[in-house]
């Protein structure tokens, strides 16, 4: 017999699924004219200013703090406290996101006129199309869903994930749109483990000088494997006489080799060397350096740089510290 508790978190997820698909078929050219209202709104200064109440309000929270930190400005206004003073927060210009899955939320409600009066361009986020909040604003972000979580299909479960996706989306097109890049993000999170990952080169991390073996394409095998040994890597750049990279051989390559009856170890190593190995550029974010590790075979990655000469080495045992990334 099924577990009743994982049966009915099952049903919740189901539920769920199914009211995000809802309001997926139903995004129209509507979202595309608040995505470039906003872009302009922001292009000249202007800012997002988040409305919403209860759990709307828990949600257009997460929205805002999302929109800041993939550099889009935004700020929460409680819908209190608005009628109180705080609609100083507000300038002309401004867009006013205003959370309401009813569109009938009085707060809400009292608050546009006030709002109108400021010139800001009113975008509504509401389950009902036809509300008092959804006629009132400028643009509509529709989310009506089929049905809540709530066995009693009231208590906002899937009209907040609704809402939730709906601003994660919002939020992405508009960090597209404007341009964002990674760097910008990791500017926003200097202390945290993402921007530490997104500030990070590879150069920092990067093995270099003993610890970076190299060695001419005509150097003995048998040369080439204590010089592999002293620096303690499982590599060895092959270089020419210029110094720029021809080939890599790895403790494989050697396996490989001894593994023939006629093997001699006096041979040069470009002989058995593996030409075009995977490379890594020194000022490439380091989180590069991990995804090339995670999506390529490969245990030792050669740096290089502008002039393709190895300038360093990350080996597959640099990857736990490399791994909080």
């Amino acid at each position: 017999m099924k577990d009743p508790y994982l049966q009915r978190a099952d049903e919740v997820f189901a539920i769920e699924m199914e009211a995000l698909e809802a309001v997926r078929q139903s995004l129209g050219s509507s979202f595309g004219h608040v995505v470039a209202s906003l872009v302009g709104i922001l292009n000249q200064r202007g800012k997002i200013v988040v409305v919403g109440v209860g759990k709307s309000g828990n949600i257009g929270r997460k929205i805002a703090a999302t929109l800041t930190s993939t550099g889009s400005t935004s700020v929460v206004l409680d819908s209190v406290d608005a009628m109180h003073g705080d609609l100083g927060l507000v300038s002309e210009g401004d867009a006013v996101l205003l959370l309401s899955y009813s569109g009938e939320t009085s707060e809400l409600i009292d608050l546009i006129p006030a709002l109108r009066r400021l010139k800001v361009h009113l975008i509504g986020m509401c389950g009902a199309v036809k509300s008092t909040v959804a006629k009132a604003c400028d643009h509509l972000l529709q989310v009506t869903i089929p049905r809540e979580a709530c066995p009693f299909n009231l208590a906002p479960t899937s009209s907040t994930t609704a809402m939730l996706v709906m601003g994660d989306a919002l939020a992405m097109a508009v960090l597209e749109a404007r341009g964002f890049r990674k760097e910008d993000f990791a500017s926003r999170h200097p202390a945290g483990a993402i921007g530490r990952a997104l500030l990070l080169r590879v150069s920092d991390v990067m093995r270099s000088g003993d610890r970076n073996p190299k060695a001419s394409t005509d150097t003995p095998i048998k040369e080439a494997l204590l010089i592999m040994g002293k620096a303690k890597s499982g590599c060895v750049s092959l270089v020419d006489q210029e110094g720029k990279l021809q080939g890599v051989f790895t403790d494989g390559d050697l396996r490989r080799y001894l593994s023939a009856e006629d093997y001699d170890l006096d041979a040069s190593v470009g002989r058995i060397m593996t030409q075009n190995p995977i490379t890594v550029d020194h000022d490439a974010l380091a989180v590069e350096a991990l995804n090339l590790f995670d999506s390529q075979p490969i245990d030792d990655l050669i740096v290089v740089d502008e002039a393709q000469r190895p300038v360093g080495l990350i080996d597959s045992q640099d990857l736990p510290k490399l791994k909080w990334m």
